[in-house]
Order: C-alpha cells, then sequence, then structure tokens
C-alpha cells in the first residue's frame, strides 16, 4: 500500500544563476524549481523519502532553496527550508579542519604517531595522523565488523570501542591502499581533544562553526529537543520506519554533526575562501593522496576531488541511520550545491546532486575511445580487500570491450578510457603488469583506492 505524502513546502529563491560566467549554464531559478518538482515530486508523492531540503549557492548569495515532504511523517509535520539533519560522514571534513588548524599552531604534526596522542595498538606498526584524514592507515572500521550493530545502540567510554577494534587484523600496510575508515575519523577525534584540551564539540563549536557563521549547527544529541530538527527515517520492505537507533557516543568526530543546507553553504563559501585555513592547509586539506605504489587517488582529507564535465568538484556524502546527505562545491564557479534528505533509502541525494549539476554544467557529446589491442591481457579474476569484505572481480570480454563482475552479479560493461585503464561509471579499472604480464587490477572508487591482485 502506497501512503501518499503531499509535497509542502518552503521556497525561497534569491536570485537567478549570474551570467557573468560564461562557462555554467544559465537557467533562471524557476527553471530549476520546475526541474526539481519533475523529479522529486513523484517521489515524494510514493513515499520514497520522508523530505529532502536542497540549497544551491553562487558566490554566497542563494540560488534556489527549497524542502519537500515531512520533518515527521507520524505528525505531518511539514519539513522547512532551514531544518537541521543528521550530515553523517560529511563530519570528516570539519575534523580534518580542526585537525589542520592544531597542526598551524604547533600542537600537532601530521607526521606524528598518532599513538604519540591517544593508546592504540598497531602492531608495531607506524601510522601518521595523515594517514588517518585520508583512510590509509589500513586499521579496520568499525562500522564494518559483525559486533557493532548491537554495540551502537548502548553507552560506554569510548576507548572501549578502541580496545575491541584494535585486536583485529589490518586490511592492509599503511600507505598500501584506500579503504574508507570511520575508526581512523573516531582516532581523530581523540587526538583533537588531546591537543587542544577541549571536547571535540566544544573545540568545533568555538573554532569551525563561530569562524564559517554556522548558528544552525551542533554535535548531534539522540536525546535532546532540538527546534527544528527533522526526523530520520529508514525504508524497510513495506514503506518508511523510524529510523534504527544509535548512541552519538559513535559516529562522534567520524559522523555526529547536525546541520542545515543553509548553514552547509555558509561552510562551503568559508572554507573555501580562507575564513577557517590558511592557504597551506586548505592545499593539503584538498590535495588527494598518492599510495606507496604512486598511484593518484581522488580522495583528500574528508574530501573527494573530481572533474564533472571539465569541472573541478569538491564533494563529500553522508550516511547515518535515518539520514542521507550530499554537499558538493565548484572552486572555479563558486557555486555550492547541498542535499540533506530524513530517509535511507532507495533513493539517495546523491543523484539529486547530480540532477542539479548537470541542469548548472551540461555535459557535452561524448566522443569514446576505442581499444584495439589484445582484450584478453586484461581477462581473468582479481581479489583483493575492500571495505569490510574481501572483493573478488571477474573480467571477461566481448567483441570491442571488457565486463567486470562483482561475485554473483550481473556482468557490466566498461568504457575504454586509455592506456590500460577503464571506467564505469566514477569507478575506473587500471590493469597493471609486472615482467609482461597483467596481474594487478587497481580499482579506483573514488571513496576507496583498492589494489586487486590476480588469482586465476
Amino acid at each position: 500500500m502506497t501512503r501518499k505524502i503531499l509535497l509542502p513546502v518552503i521556497v525561497t529563491i534569491a536570485c537567478a544563476i549570474s551570467c557573468d560566467k560564461a562557462t555554467t549554464r544559465k537557467p533562471d531559478a524557476s527553471s530549476l524549481e520546475t526541474k526539481l518538482d519533475s523529479l522529486i515530486n513523484p517521489l515524494v508523492d510514493s513515499s520514497k523519502f520522508a523530505g529532502v531540503a536542497i540549497a544551491v549557492y553562487r558566490d554566497n548569495k542563494p540560488v534556489f532553496i527549497k524542502a519537500y515532504g515531512y520533518a515527521d511523517v507520524e505528525l505531518n509535520v511539514k519539513l522547512p527550508a532551514d531544518a537541521s539533519f543528521e550530515i553523517g560522514s560529511i563530519t570528516k571534513q570539519f575534523t580534518s579542519v580542526a585537525t589542520l588548524q592544531l597542526a598551524e599552531q604547533g600542537k600537532i604534526s601530521l607526521e606524528d604517531d598518532f599513538t604519540k596522542y591517544v593508546k592504540f595498538d598497531t602492531k608495531g606498526r607506524k601510522i601518521t595522523v595523515r594517514q588517518l584524514m585520508n583512510h590509509t592507515s589500513g586499521i579496520k572500521g568499525y562500522t564494518e565488523l559483525p559486533f557493532f550493530e548491537n554495540f551502537m545502540s548502548h553507552k560506554y567510554k569510548r576507548d572501549t570501542l578502541l580496545r575491541i577494534v584494535e585486536k583485529e587484523s589490518f586490511d592492509f600496510e599503511p600507505g598500501e591502499a584506500l579503504i574508507y575508515n570511520n575508526t581512523a575519523f573516531f582516532i581523530l577525534g581523540l587526538v583533537i581533544e588531546k591537543a587542544s584540551g577541549m571536547s571535540y564539540e566544544e573545540y568545533i563549536r568555538k573554532n569551525v562553526f563561530a569562524k564559517a557563521g554556522m548558528t544552525n549547527s551542533y554535535y548531534c544529541d539522540e536525546r535532546k529537543a532540538t527546534k527544528n530538527r527533522a526526523h530520520g527515517y529508514d525504508m524497510g520492505e513495506s514503506g518508511l520506519l523510524r529510523a534504527q537507533y544509535i548512541d552519538h557516543t559513535w559516529p562522534y568526530s567520524a559522523g555526529s554533526l547536525c546541520s542545515t543546507v543553509e548553514d552547509l553553504a555558509k561552510w562551503n563559501d568559508a572554507l573555501h575562501n580562507g575564513k577557517v585555513l590558511s592557504e597551506a592547509m586548505y592545499k593539503e586539506l584538498t590535495t588527494p593522496v598518492r599510495l606507496n605504489n604512486g598511484s593518484e587517488t581522488h580522495y583528500a582529507e574528508g574530501l573527494t576531488i573530481t572533474d564533472l564535465n571539465g569541472k573541478r568538484r569538491i564533494e563529500h556524502g553522508g550516511g547515518i541511520p535515518g539520514f542521507l546527505s550530499a554537499n558538493s562545491y565548484f572552486p572555479d564557479d563558486g557555486v555550492s550545491v547541498t542535499v540533506l534528505m530524513n530517509t535511507t533509502g532507495p533513493n539517495g541525494p546523491g543523484e539529486i546532486a547530480d540532477f542539479v549539476h548537470q541542469q548548472l554544467f551540461p555535459k557535452g557529446p561524448d566522443e569514446p575511445a576505442t581499444f584495439s589491442g589484445d582484450l584478453s591481457r586484461f581477462t581473468g579474476t582479481y581479489e583483493g580487500r575492500s571495505r569490510g569484505t574481501n572483493l573478488t572481480l571477474t573480467v571477461t570480454s566481448n567483441d570491442s570491450t571488457l565486463l567486470v563482475q562483482r561475485g554473483e552479479d550481473k556482468p557490466v560493461k566498461l568504457s575504454y578510457d586509455q592506456d590500460s585503464r577503464w571506467s564505469r561509471d566514477n569507478s575506473t579499472f587500471e590493469f597493471v603488469e609486472h615482467n609482461g604480464v597483467v596481474d594487478e587490477m587497481r580499482n579506483d572508487q573514488v571513496y576507496g583506492y583498492l589494489v586487486l591482485k590476480k588469482i586465476k
């Protein structure tokens, strides 16, 4: 049975997209609203999510702000455009900024072994503060471990989590791969507290939110009643459910901040225009990590750096029970796009954000490359460590291209890029040969960079 959710809400349209930057499409705000309504209304009406807020800014001025759906489904409370949401892993860039501020003050060195600040058994490995920020530590992520599903609803001392995780084996040696890792950012919160002498919450409020003028952002509290806070929902087989409970002791500096679309637009302006970091530390924050083998990645320090239709995009998303988020910034055009949703699945904020991006930065005609060599060189089965599991990819070929299959999933076609590199959506597959034989695949997933060995 489908329950219809009436489309409500607040619209604030302050200006059209300015026409002074010729490389950006110039739809007016009403045109953007019409197109977004056509995309989102059917999803709201069919209860695909409870509510979503969207903000588009240019040069720190609002172009489009609108909220759809409900902040509280049970009470039919419409979602205001200034509602606050749990932003999940968008928190990570705030944690990285706090770490870099302390580094600039000389209270932390990014090359320090993090165990200088936090007790943790690394089994003899040196892991730097910087490697925590770029997901190359090799430490197991706690959110992927089986114990966490029951653990997350209880309140214990914070170091209880570390004592559990440090007993786990490493996913890889530090710097050899990039696997998205909430444990690393949890540890960074403890580093910030040790170096600053403040709680993480207090440090972020005084040194990050205040500098950015973010007056409606705060550390989430699962019990505190907060005005204009959206309630979170998960999607079950029969429709929307109240979000799974999580104690905010655990997302912490990896995912426990709450904010609004307008405050995140303020954040994008402050972060990318020198209001919270020096030029040197901003460069550190936004420079993607290079692995030990020399591979370039798209992940920097709590942010991903990619191109969209020739435009440089600085972006990160987030997910936590009941909430999904996407926040992107295009520095060459001063454009900020934020989408916050109070439902997890099946439709996410990324597809809405990408729809907006395509309206602003339309894709030109494709000029596909063709591969003229021996496709069989690349075929075979590749295996390696992925986020929370071992990943097996089987590569086959047809007459014109390669196909990749994950486990028992249906094979999908890859597009040829150049040299020995192929792609699918936002993921690239580069084949590496040693002694004239292809025996390795490097899979860049933007939020991860995996090194898979050919096993047959």
